[in-house]
């Protein structure tokens, strides 16, 4: 594979997931990096031996020398940063939320397809080891036609520790968490015609919603309830491992805590462990998520490389915002909400 340069901007706490999984990654690294933190680009360049420092990504799209760009900044420059990069003809993987709005999102497309350039948002929630084995068992029949589903993402763990700034948004669950829940109720069980969803603020001191229940009415006539909680207090906490429940009309999926994956078929009853692999630089029990970090990086460095579209493209990822802001439609208004016109 021909070994291409990438630069990232934004070197905040989740981006230095990233920058470890490009060093794995065969056929990509990182050859700059940006952030308007100076202290923050210092700490990154220097743990990842990165020389070409910029404190403005004007600057670094002018200088030029890198092949891609990975924007891990937050979601109010997405939109700046995915035109500027279409302006200079870089390819961009962009981290979700993808956009402020829908509309932001649509245009982000637009210009990156005007342009004739690859665009893929970092949803790498479906590219964890134990969503695959899911996907995979669907995908062979076992369970023939799915017509129900559940996918849930209940905890009670302190992600404020980390990411404080996400007690400050009016919109916090729906928009960090259940994107990522919705994609993937998405990947296994296709595109969503309507949903209804009704939202709730446990925690007096955030300011957003941190429990949603949403009910996904699936074009293929299937089901599905997304169920996501940051104020669920358990026995043993299931962070950050999503919950898969599936009936088919020849049998069932269950993905349950601890990776443990049931699949009952016509030939019986099977169980299986579809844990993630532990990265040398992760550590638990975030290396579910870091592994899928790396995995999605590693199909966009493929796809780039080969010309082909990669599974979490811009213009697919507009289907999944959509369901989010149908999500906050649907909590403020107590109706079901129309999907596909959103996207018309």
């Amino acid at each position: 594979m021909t070994e291409l340069n990438g630069a990232l901007i934004g070197c905040g706490f989740f981006a230095v997931n990233q920058m470890h999984a490009w060093q794995d990654v065969a056929g990509a690294s990182i050859v700059a990096i940006c952030d308007r933190d100076p202290e923050r680009l210092r700490i990154v360049g220097d743990q990842f031996g990165i020389g070409r420092r910029y404190s403005d990504a004007a600057e670094m799209f002018a200088d030029g020398g890198f092949d891609f760009v990975d924007i891990a900044t937050t979601v109010q420059s997405h939109r700046a940063l995915v035109e500027m990069a279409a302006a200079h003809k870089v390819p961009a993987i962009c981290q979700k939320p993808f956009a402020k709005t829908l509309d932001d999102a649509k245009a982000m497309v637009k210009v990156c397809a005007e342009a004739g350039l690859p665009l893929m948002v970092h949803e790498n929630f479906r590219w964890q080891t134990p969503i695959q084995a899911v996907k995979k068992v669907l995908e062979a029949g076992t369970i023939g036609q799915p017509f129900w589903g559940r996918f849930s993402f209940r905890s009670g763990y302190d992600v404020f520790s980390g990411q404080p700034y996400l007690a400050e948004g009016e919109r916090f669950i729906i928009e960090d968490l259940g994107i990522h829940t919705l994609d993937i109720a998405r990947y296994i069980l296709g595109d969503v015609a309507a949903l209804s969803a009704r939202t709730k603020r446990v925690n007096p001191r955030i300011k957003g919603e941190d429990v949603a229940t949403i009910l996904l009415d699936h074009e293929n006539g299937a089901t599905s309830i997304v169920d996501v909680s940051y104020a669920s207090k358990l026995s043993t906490e299931p962070f950050p491992e999503t919950l898969i429940e599936l009936d088919g009309t020849e049998g069932s999926i269950r993905l349950s805590q601890g990776y443990k994956l049931e699949v009952t078929g016509k030939s019986g009853t099977e169980v299986s462990d579809v844990s993630p692999t532990l990265l040398s630089w992760a550590s638990r029990p975030w290396h579910n998520i870091q592994e899928s970090v790396y995995a999605i990086q590693q199909h966009w460095a493929e796809r780039l490389a080969a010309g082909g579209e990669t599974s979490t493209a811009g213009a697919d990822n507009l289907k999944t915002f959509a369901l989010v802001e149908a999500a906050y439609d649907s909590a403020a208004s107590g109706q079901t909400v129309d999907v596909k016109a959103m996207l018309r």
